[in-house]
């Protein structure tokens, strides 16, 4: 048997280390005690002005009322896009997910402690009066919404249908706000449309990522191609404001057969999880044109990412709305939740998109004016991470074209009021050989 002796030296240093990692912990655990101690001073606090406001207060309040906005002010300060739920919020955000609700059709944020429009839902009452992105909304019948939460804006403009809803608007080209009356309409959204073009080429447009929206564009891919396969496709994402996260990677996973879709990270390792390709039922490798405004946002930014990153697809238009931010829904027993921002997702590339958004490969400008309220215009916004772009992206930005309706057309009426992007999404997919050159010689 071996035996082992240790000097002096070496046993007075086993000594010190092993004291010093006894006082670490004593530290640590003081640290930690110190910092529940001075949580439990901050409660006591709370449960004393709550106290003082029932006992004093002018008028009778019910606890939990003061309690939830308490609460909804704690989370409001965190970031634009977490919130308490009430009990009743967290029904309507569960409806919205299911796509049919009574309503005007708009999609809102908050900017500079006002209600703006981020986009109109197609086909609703609010597009069919012409309310457009960048509208600031002053006035829901006769409430100011300085200060109101998103939620109960939501509140105030859904309803039966049939009913009436007065709310001013204010536009940069108006002197002052605009009294618009609509009436509530049953909203259901469709959130696939599809059409058959010339020459064995198709064009599907998806408004929002909401259940079954991935099987709802496999069958619109099924009724588009002909016998002979597709021999392009433009997927349109604009003024598509996101929603579900499985849906965006079951919309990707159509056009990727292996590989990375996004990747999310947190504060811990419980946040991080990723997102791979199948390659059960992916779609044939035909050329596919992405198109993206500042009103995509979110689910519409991981598909373009996922996409882009692969080189499965070319993305046109201009820059996306920079939403690269992962929600947590956490149910509390009152039936109340938390809708908590818990994570960042990430590109395959290892891009982030919080407050950029993806830039496209071609640059597109639509006819006319366009008023996108962007990620980074949002009040407490989480900042973009420096450094997070790989030189692969730093590559993507030389081969960038821009063009515009002005630029490329003769400038008339008529082609002003088409809808140009789509137009030069078509015309580059029927030359394609052609194009396909012109991106590998700037690659």
């Amino acid at each position: 048997m071996i035996k082992r002796f240790f000097s002096p030296k070496v046993l007075s240093g086993i000594l010190v280390l092993a004291i010093a990692l006894t006082a670490a912990q004593w530290i640590l655990s003081r640290q930690v005690v110190a910092v529940q101690n001075e949580t439990y001073k901050s409660l006591k606090i709370f449960a004393d002005v709550l106290g003082i406001v029932q006992k004093d207060y002018a008028e009778e309040k019910e606890s939990k009322e003061l309690i939830y906005s308490a609460l909804k002010g704690m989370i409001k300060k965190l970031d634009p896009h977490s919130s308490f739920l009430t009990p009743d919020d967290y029904k309507e955000m569960q409806i919205d997910t299911k796509g049919v609700f009574g309503g005007i059709g708009i999609e809102i944020s908050m900017r500079d402690g006002v209600l703006t429009v981020v986009s109109p839902i197609e086909d609703t009452p609010a597009d069919r009066a012409g309310i457009e992105a960048g509208d600031k909304i002053v006035k829901i019948e006769d409430k100011s919404t300085k200060d109101m939460s998103l939620t109960d804006a939501v509140k105030l403009m859904r309803g039966k249908k049939g009913t009436e809803l007065n709310i001013h608007i204010m536009r940069e080209s108006f002197n002052k706000p605009k009294l618009f009356t609509l009436t509530r309409a049953r909203i259901k959204i469709k959130s696939v449309k599809f059409e058959k073009l010339d020459d064995g080429f198709g064009y599907v447009r998806l408004a929002q990522f909401q259940e079954n929206s991935s099987k709802e564009i496999r069958k619109a891919l099924k009724k588009i191609t002909p016998e002979g396969g597709l021999k392009g496709l433009v997927l349109d994402l604009r003024n598509n404001p996101g929603g579900l996260l499985t849906e965006a990677v079951g919309v990707s996973d159509i056009f990727l057969d292996s590989g990375m879709i996004v990747y999310t990270k947190g504060r811990d390792d419980v946040a991080k999880m990723e997102f791979r390709a199948d390659a059960e039922g992916t779609e044939p490798d035909y050329p596919v044109i992405v198109l993206v405004n500042g009103g995509s946002a979110s689910a519409s930014e991981i598909v373009a990412g996922a996409l882009q990153d692969h080189k499965r697809a070319v993305i046109l238009g201009t820059q996306s709305f920079g939403k690269g931010s992962v929600q947590t829904i956490i149910p509390l027993t009152d039936g109340s939740a938390v809708r908590l921002t818990t994570s960042k997702y990430y590109t395959p590339s290892g891009r982030s998109i919080q407050a950029k958004g993806i830039e496209p490969d071609i640059i597109v400008e639509a006819a006319g004016p366009q008023m996108h309220v962007k990620e980074k215009d949002l009040e407490g916004h989480l900042e973009a991470e420096k450094g997070s772009d790989k030189e692969a992206d730093k590559k993507k930005k030389k081969i960038k074209i821009k063009e515009s309706a002005k630029k490329n057309g003769n400038g008339s009426a008529d082609e002003k009021a088409e809808d140009i992007q789509r137009t030069r999404a078509i015309d580059y997919l029927k030359s394609w050989h052609i194009f396909k050159g012109m991106l590998s010689d700037a690659s």
